[in-house]
Formats: C-alpha cells, sequence, structure tokens
C-alpha cells in the first residue's frame, strides 16, 4: 500500500467531513507537537502518546501562545466550537491513518474539556470583568 502524505490526507479527510476548515487540522497536528515536546521536557526527553486531556491542554496552551486574545475567533472561523470538535479532528486524523490511538482512546475523551470562554477569552479580560462576565455567565445559563 502507497503511503500518502499530509495534504493528500487531508483531502480525503475533508472530501467526507467538511465541518472544520483545513487549517483546523494543521493547527491540531502543531499542537500534538507542541503538546509531545512540552511533555518530554519534563518527562525523560522522548515524546510517548499524549492523552485526550493532555492534548486538550497543549491546544489550549499553544493556541494561546499562537492567537492570544485572537484564539477564539481563529478557532471559531475553523469550525471548532468546543472540546468535542478537537475530538472530532483527531479521530477524523486517526481513521485515515494521520494519527495512532491506543485501545482506551475515544471521542469522549474530549467532551469533558474546558469552557471556550474560560480558556480562550476570559485570560485576556481585565479583572473586574472576569469576575463579572463569569457571574454574568452562570446566572445566563451559558
Amino acid at each position: 500500500m502507497q503511503e500518502i502524505s499530509f495534504d493528500e490526507a487531508l483531502d480525503l479527510i475533508r472530501s467526507k467531513d467538511q465541518r472544520y476548515e483545513r487549517d483546523a487540522y494543521l493547527f491540531v497536528r502543531e499542537a500534538l507537537d507542541y503538546t509531545q515536546k512540552t511533555i518530554a521536557r519534563g518527562g525523560r526527553g522522548r515524546p510517548r502518546h499524549v492523552t485526550g486531556q493532555e492534548l486538550l491542554a497543549g491546544i489550549r496552551d499553544y493556541a494561546l501562545e499562537q492567537f492570544g486574545p485572537m484564539a477564539a475567533t481563529v478557532l471559531e472561523h475553523w469550525g471548532i466550537r468546543s472540546c468535542s470538535d478537537f475530538g472530532e479532528i483527531v479521530f477524523n486524523m486517526v481513521e485515515i491513518g494521520l494519527l495512532a490511538k491506543t485501545p482506551e482512546d475515544s471521542r469522549a475523551d474530549f467532551a469533558e474539556g474546558y469552557d471556550f470562554f474560560e480558556a480562550f477569552q476570559k485570560p485576556f479580560l481585565p479583572s473586574g470583568k472576569q469576575r463579572r462576565s463569569s457571574t454574568a455567565r452562570a446566572s445566563s445559563g451559558v
């Protein structure tokens, strides 16, 4: 069987699932590399398998580092509105052979991630607005 390039694999994925922009897949791949390097620095220096929760934390950190206060806007432009979307992207890549998974890995690992407001917008609000925004969101049921 002939290996296909990353670009060809993305074309295949997007021919079946057009919910996410091509750049979303590139970003998740870069965020995985970022996460593996971060974990390797804290461990024995070797990349290892990353859990869904570890990848979500790495995605958050990488998005904030790359896009700052625009992170939520960029992600939404790509079709990403929740941590479950990251899981869909990861498993689309797994199904085509771009990423590997263990038997314990599942889309559900991404379902209980973080709130996008808390992760990508709140860090950039003035401290007085952070409290009010959290209270307003809680009282409005968001």
